[in-house]
């Protein structure tokens, strides 16, 4: 899974986990990475045997760029060991991958290692959009639902909440409640949160996926000549026309 940050894609790699009724185990750059020679290779190696002897396992690599970084651009760095023991323990020739699920997610798919997206491997990829308008409207309501709120308009929140992320959203709540703590201080009742205030908080936020998005515009219009990434071409299109 690749897309901007805070939209949710460790979200759904739990999700998936839940639908299989499998375990569902994280690995970060933390996990993996040792400052002796060969202990990262190693730790590697041990957290696949772990999802090995607990079947069925969603193992989940966050941040995937940096543990499977392009061995292009690591020159002769210790790391690039790391990325092709990953690459031996995804092909289970020494071990079988019976009943591991593999999943990856990143905010840098053109930083992952060609050889990773390889048949077998990482083939599969799907790329995860900021929420639309029903789904920011949502969220809102999710964050907002043990708090006193007045006649929320959440339509018009949709509305100028476009580009934002989950992270965004959550963080457009956190403030309005903000906003609204400030106020039952200064009149000594307890004030809901309302329309006002929440549209106060989303104008005071930027939303965080506009640089990732400046960015990525450069790998769809010069890096995208086996179509990889087509679909956010589409969308950036889109999202242009709007």
């Amino acid at each position: 899974m690749w897309g901007p940050p805070g939209c949710g894609k460790t979200f759904l790699a739990r999700a998936v986990a839940g639908e299989l009724g499998a375990r569902f185990a994280t690995v970060g750059l933390h996990h993996v990475l040792d400052m002796w020679l060969g202990n990262s290779e190693k730790q590697l190696h041990e957290l696949f045997e772990m999802a090995r002897r607990s079947t069925p396992c969603v193992l989940f690599f966050d941040e995937m760029d940096a543990i499977g970084h392009s061995r292009m651009d690591l020159g002769r760095s210790a790391a690039r060991n790391v990325v092709a023991q990953l690459l031996v323990e995804l092909d289970g020739v020494e071990n079988s991958n019976e009943g591991i699920f593999v999943i990856g997610a990143t905010n840098q798919p053109w930083d992952v290692d060609p050889a990773l997206r390889r048949p077998g491997r990482f083939d599969r990829t799907m790329l995860i959009l900021p929420p639309d308008a029903p789904a920011r409207a949502a969220i809102l309501r999710y964050h907002l639902r043990d708090r006193p709120l007045a006649d929320v308009d959440f339509e018009a929140l949709a509305r100028e909440s476009e580009g934002m992320s989950g992270a965004d959203l959550r963080l457009v709540c956190e403030e309005a409640a903000e906003l609204g703590l400030a106020e039952a201080i200064a009149t000594s009742t307890v004030q809901p949160i309302t329309t006002r205030q929440l549209l106060a908080a989303v104008k005071s936020i930027r939303p965080s996926t506009t640089p990732w998005f400046e960015s990525a515009r450069n790998h769809v219009r010069y890096a995208n000549a086996s179509g990889e990434y087509d679909d956010l071409a589409t969308y950036l299109r889109q999202r242009r026309g709007r």
